[in-house]
């Protein structure tokens, strides 16, 4: 049956039914149990009530003992759960409670249901605002203030749309329930307006994020559903009348209990993240869409807007242009944000990240800037002599805490307009404005300032810096700029180190010849472009010819002769020594090969380069060499530089062990020029020392102190003592004249190189000079009338025609059992003149000096 209508329209007067005035009371009084008031009863209406009541009271303890045992972030969000949970379950007890009173006088008691209604429609509207609170406190569904007045828009967008569409569908004439339709009620309003906004708010919030939010959804549905619930009581106590009251009883309790569960299920340490991308025109599109079709359908059953409709749609229009400002604003908000990293990160792309200075993109910046500009600059290129040291030793932590502090002394030695750059590793550039004659002041104070001490906790480190100096005048070109300050560090750094170069055009003819000596001597051999030139070594003091040591030598056909000191160390540079060395190795076995097999008896000696001798292959280079050319072992010197020596010398000595156990002989080249001392001479397994030039030529002779004879050079004649006592033969290199010839023999030396005993010459050249001095016409016939001067040259002389003998393990022997098998024969006397092929003066000691 209808228990209301429709505002504005009245019951017609035959279809209005009384109650019966002779109903009789039942056994106890109470009325009939088919009608009370002229109102059926369902049935089971107390049992339906009890058990909703039992439903929510249980969530609502569920919830609140959950609270107690729920520490962390979620608990305050529990708190008003909880609180909201009780607000619901007050209201429906007290519908239930109203309903059960006034079911015996329905009709008759319609202000009495309204005040009850209007009861549970407070309370379900304050429930389900504090349950919207607390969903917004747990973690993760809000990210922000902004973030949540963007949400709220959405949400009483959407919350507004389903309650205009609510309205359009019961209003008159639409009425879709048709006689089921309730009836206006205005207790209702209140509560219809907070089912509308937990319906849009509540799901709306828990959807925007990326995560999965399964629980969260299920506790934003269950918060509806605990408002419509409350809205079927009010509206039920109000007009629909007590099977509404009971379905939304039940809805209440149910919703009650899935908030419960949810909630306490809810995992305290997921994290959600907010979805940056903004949704206002989905949110808003949807709402709209919904009101325009629920209008123009009630427009099209005769329908008509009233003020409440238009206040909605208003409201709909106004949070509608909110949402839009806020979009708009973040809009304009999150392009400043990207203007200002975009800014960040193109300054991070200028500046190294270790030391704060500008990188090579900054410099080159600047640099451009400054060229448009017209400004005269000057650039510094900086490089610190020894770092690699540092990162071996120390590790590149320490080598990083260095290079910031190189940084910051910098920054606080150069001016306000003066830019530090870090090019990469040790390399730093400065760009300074003025001329070139104001930047050395600069460069010399930059010197001092990054040579002192740098304080580490392991210790100071010291290191020095190289400067190359480039300055421009006028209008800069930026790529040659770079190209002149790095070219005239390259320069500091080859001239020792610890200095200022300026650049100069020099430079470019010095680059470019290198580059291209370097890419021409990759083809060097195969273009047979290279050949070997000997100088004699001689005994003394008849400076007769008894070994040679092959020297290289370079004729380019467009270059011309090339000098060994410059093409030398470049091949060390490029890695070529290794491929010149074992061309120079076989050309030089061949050759000697062919002298023993003419009966010359001689010996070559070959340099070794460092990076040979650490090649763990050139023991077999060596042998294979030796049994290619059928050269006895003996008859091959291998020289090594005493700068060699200053690297691993226990790798050094195991390596020339292993070349001396091929039967070849070591000797020690520069003895006196380098940086071995008396115990690394000891453990070295050589058998020869080569005196170097400067110990022969540094000093003026001396005369021995009350005894007659000729003056000797004090250095040579500690070193002959040395080498004796050690075993070792000596020879002096660089014997040019006349005065440091006599004071050698004077100090006992037998072995003599240099221009008085012969130029670097070809190999015919050689075997001519080996011929002329065992030849009888070559002896001077002053030797022959026995015609010699007396004394300690004499004595000499005499020495020099017998053939010496040195230990076994010590001396080269020829197949005879000497060192100068050539002079065996000679009488004493012999003084044959030397052959002196001029063909380039050649100090050997200087030209296969490496790096």
């Amino acid at each position: 049956m209808r228990t209301s209508l429709a505002p504005g329209r009245r019951r017609p007067p035959d279809r209005v039914r009384r109650v019966p005035t002779d109903a009789h009371p039942g056994p106890h009084g109470e009325r009939s149990s088919g009608t009370v008031s002229g109102v059926h009863l369902p049935p089971g209406v107390a049992t339906a009530a009890a058990l909703s009541w039992l439903v929510a009271a249980s969530a609502t303890a569920l919830l609140t003992v959950g609270l107690r045992r729920r520490p962390g972030p979620h608990r305050p969000a529990l708190a008003l759960l909880a609180v909201a949970a009780g607000i619901a379950l007050v209201g429906l007890v007290s519908g239930l409670a109203a309903t059960l009173v006034s079911m015996p006088h329905w009709a008759h008691e319609q202000g009495q249901r309204t005040g009850w209604a209007t009861v549970v429609s407070v309370g379900t509207a304050a429930s389900g605002l504090i349950f919207l609170v607390g969903l917004f406190r747990l973690p993760g569904v809000v990210a922000s203030t902004a973030a949540t007045a963007r949400l709220l828009l959405d949400g009483l967008m959407m919350a507004a749309a389903i309650w205009f569409v609510g309205w359009m569908l019961v209003s008159e004439p639409t009425r879709i329930l048709g006689g089921a339709t309730p009836t206006v009620c205005v207790p209702i309003l209140l509560a219809t307006a907070s089912a509308a906004l937990t319906a849009g708010i509540g799901p709306l919030a828990v959807c925007r994020g990326v995560a999965t939010r399964g629980r969260l959804l299920l506790l934003a549905a269950a918060i509806a559903t605990v408002t419509a619930g409350g809205l079927g009581v009010a509206v039920g106590l109000c007009r629909s009348g007590p099977t509404l009251v009971l379905v939304g009883a039940g809805l209440s309790s149910v919703g009650l209990l899935a908030v419960a569960l949810s909630a306490l299920r809810l995992d305290p340490a997921a994290r959600f993240e907010p979805d940056g991308v903004d949704r206002s025109g989905e949110n808003a599109l949807i709402p709209m869409l919904a009101m325009t079709v629920s209008a123009t359908y009630h427009l099209v059953q005769g329908g008509r807007f009233t003020p409440l409709s238009v206040g909605v749609c208003a409201v709909e229009g106004f949070a509608l242009v909110a949402r839009q400002y806020l979009a708009v604003r973040d809009v304009r908000a999150y392009a400043a944000r990207l203007a200002e990293r975009e800014a960040h990160f193109r300054e991070l792309a200028h500046t190294d990240a270790l030391t704060g200075l500008a990188n090579r993109r900054g410099l080159l910046r600047t640099l451009h800037r400054r060229a448009a500009a017209g400004i005269p600059c000057v650039l510094l290129g900086l490089d610190l002599d020894g770092f690699k040291h540092v990162n071996d030793v120390r590790g590149h932590d320490a080598g990083d805490a260095v290079l910031a502090e190189v940084g910051r002394r910098l920054r606080e030695t150069l001016g306000p307009d003066d830019v530090a750059a870090r090019l990469g590793g040790d390399e730093f550039a400065v760009l300074l404005s003025g001329r070139a004659r104001e930047a050395d002041q600069v460069a010399e104070q930059l010197l001092a300032v990054l040579g002192r001490a740098h304080e580490q906790p392991e210790g100071p480190v010291f290191l020095s810096v190289s400067i190359g100096v480039a300055g421009c005048d006028g209008e800069p070109e930026v790529e040659m700029l770079l190209r002149h300050a790095d070219l005239a560090l390259r320069y500091a750094k080859q001239r020792g180190k610890s200095r200022i170069e300026r650049y100069d055009a020099a430079y470019d003819q010095l680059l470019r010849r290198r580059t291209t000596l370097e890419h021409e001597l990759r083809g060097a051999i195969g273009r047979d472009e290279l050949r070997l030139v000997f100088q004699p070594v001689a005994s003394l003091p008849s400076v007769r010819p008894v070994g040679a040591e092959a020297l290289l030598r370079w004729r380019h056909p467009e270059l011309g002769n090339v000098r060994p000191d410059e093409f030398i160390p470049l091949a060390e540079e490029c890695g070529m020594i290794a491929t010149l060395g074992a061309w120079v190795l076989n050309q030089a076995c061949r050759q000697l090969s062919r002298w023993l097999a003419d009966g010359h008896d001689v010996w070559v000696s070959v340099n070794v380069s460092p990076r040979e001798l650490h090649d763990p292959e050139y023991v077999v280079l060596v042998a294979d060499a030796l049994r290619r050319h059928g050269v006895p072992p003996q008859r091959l010197v291998l020289e090594v530089t005493e700068h060699a020596v200053a690297t691993d010398l226990d790798e050094l000595i195991r390596r020339l062990a292993a070349l001396r156990r091929t039967g070849v002989r070591i000797a020690l080249d520069d003895f006196g020029a380098g940086y071995s001392s008396l115990g690394q001479l000891r453990r070295l397994p050589i058998d020869i020392l080569k005196i170097d030039h400067g110990l022969v030529a540094e000093h003026e002779p001396v005369r021995p102190e009350g005894q007659d004879g000729p003056a000797f050079a004090p250095m040579v004649d500690i070193v002959m003592r040395l080498g004796h006592q050690l075993g070792l033969e000596v020879i002096a290199e660089g014997v040019t004249t006349p005065t440091e010839l006599a004071a050698v023999v004077a100090a006992g030396c037998r072995f003599g190189q240099g221009a008085l005993c012969g130029w670097g010459v070809p190999a015919e050249h050689l075997e001519a000079m080996l011929e002329a001095a065992t030849s009888p016409a070559a002896r001077p016939a002053g030797a022959a009338s026995g015609n010699r001067s007396s004394g300690h040259a004499g004595r000499a002389a005499e020495a020099d025609s017998r053939p010496p003998t040195l230990p076994p393990s010590r001396l080269p022997q020829s197949a005879s059992g000497q060192l100068t098998p050539g002079v065996a024969g000679a009488s004493r006397g012999d003084a044959p003149t030397p052959v002196n092929q001029h063909v380039g003066s050649v100090d050997s000691s200087r030209e296969m000096r490496q790096a």
